[in-house]
């Protein structure tokens, strides 16, 4: 198989995360992975939903992230919901380690690619929202939806 050089192959896309939260910083990570996971990935098998990065000591782990079985695998299938480590720099390391002890804080992955033929997670730190935010952030995005739609009839007729 011959490398895409910088091509990103989606995998899977955490809708939810941007409505329920308020992005703030974004980084990529690399995942220490099982054969089996990354053959699951290949096939454009796996889920954001639930997931969420813990700090445990100086490491980062990505936990609640489902990857189902690989059909074709044996014995040594993985674990669907099992916890996996985050590849980063020591200093992004640290820079998120300090910036989830702020009250509030949490680190949500955004989408799962691979680049380059290694799968990679998009990382990001964010502030919950409160329900009056969603629903000032909907209302928004409708009435912007509603003037785009008055402006491309005005341009037809």
């Amino acid at each position: 198989m011959v490398k895409q050089s910088g091509r990103e192959k989606p995998i899977a896309q955490n809708r939810k995360a941007r409505h329920d939260y308020h992005i703030e910083d974004v980084v990529e990570a690399g995942l220490v992975l099982t054969g089996t996971e990354v053959k699951s990935l290949r096939q454009g098998r796996a889920s954001l939903v639930d997931a969420f990065a813990a700090v445990r000591g100086n490491e980062l782990w990505l936990q609640g992230m489902h990857i189902p079985e690989y059909k074709h695998g044996t014995w040594t299938n993985h674990e669907p919901r099992r916890t996996r480590k985050l590849l980063l720099h020591k200093d992004e390391v640290a820079k998120l380690i300090r910036a989830v002890e702020q009250q509030g804080v949490s680190l949500i992955p955004l989408s799962l690619y691979f680049k380059d033929g290694y799968a990679k997670v998009e990382l990001a730190t964010g502030r919950g929202k409160k329900d009056y935010d969603k629903r000032h952030a909907l209302a928004e995005r409708q009435a912007n939806r509603e003037a785009q739609r008055a402006l491309s009839d005005r341009h037809r007729g």
